[in-house]
């Protein structure tokens, strides 16, 4: 078999001299091997340095999805990427072999609708949260939202004395399983449907805080924060 022409990159992504049943198998182990190697999920500009121009990486992804079927682990799309996942119905059995998820502490449930909030209505100021809770939203809580990295801030309101605001993070979608924003359910919708009022969200009664154990945080894990602008 003649040798692989390489890249400048020292890496051949045509693969032209492969027949082309061997040339998409080896852009599926490509594509594959780059996701279960990154930690974060991975998006479409890095998969597509590892495939050829002629490759279709939405078929690349949906050969791989099939072939993952049956299989204990599997490939979803979140934060804007791909990323390998086990299945929650083997969260038992990893929690009993390894520890993992024994020792952790879910959000609280203020903590989990001030969260809420921001994700529908971002950009919002801590100001405008009060507004809409009724009472004052304390640094404490947007201090343990920023230490998990589930929001950051955002740009500042031209409201007068110029407060910043909050937006969600990459690391919110990651941790909820949203591949963006649009993946949060309607509020207009909920609201028609009589499944959400304000009064209902208010009174806590809105259950936006997932109760799956494999989705609790672990706030001794978390490294501090990086030094950011000072909160309004």
């Amino acid at each position: 078999m003649a040798r692989r022409k390489p890249t400048h990159e020292g890496l051949d992504v045509e693969l032209l001299e492969l027949p082309s049943e061997l040339r998409w198998r080896e852009w599926m182990g490509r594509v594959e091997a780059v996701i279960f190697a990154s930690p974060e999920p991975v998006g479409r500009e890095a998969l597509a340095r590892v495939v050829g121009r002629a490759c279709n990486l939405d078929l690349i992804l949906d050969d791989i999805r099939a072939e993952l079927v049956g299989r204990p682990y599997e490939l979803v799309a979140v934060a804007g990427g791909w990323q390998h996942r086990t299945k929650k119905g083997f969260a038992d059995a990893i929690r009993t072999a390894t520890g993992l998820g024994t020792e952790t502490t879910p959000l609280s449930k203020s903590d989990s609708l001030v969260l809420m909030c921001i994700g529908f209505y971002q950009p919002i100021t801590r100001g405008e949260l009060g507004q809409f809770f009724g009472k004052e939203i304390s640094r404490d809580v947007i201090g343990i939202l920023r230490r998990l990295g589930f929001i950051t801030a955002g740009p500042r309101s031209p409201t007068p004395g110029a407060p910043y605001t909050y937006v969600t993070t990459k690391a919110f979608l990651t941790h909820f399983g949203l591949n963006t924003l649009r993946d949060l359910p309607d509020m207009e919708a909920l609201e028609d449907a009589g499944l959400l009022s304000r009064d209902r969200l208010l009174a806590g009664d809105f259950p936006i805080a997932r109760t799956n154990e494999d989705d609790f945080v672990d706030y001794g894990a978390l490294d501090p924060p990086p030094e950011e602008e000072p909160w309004p």
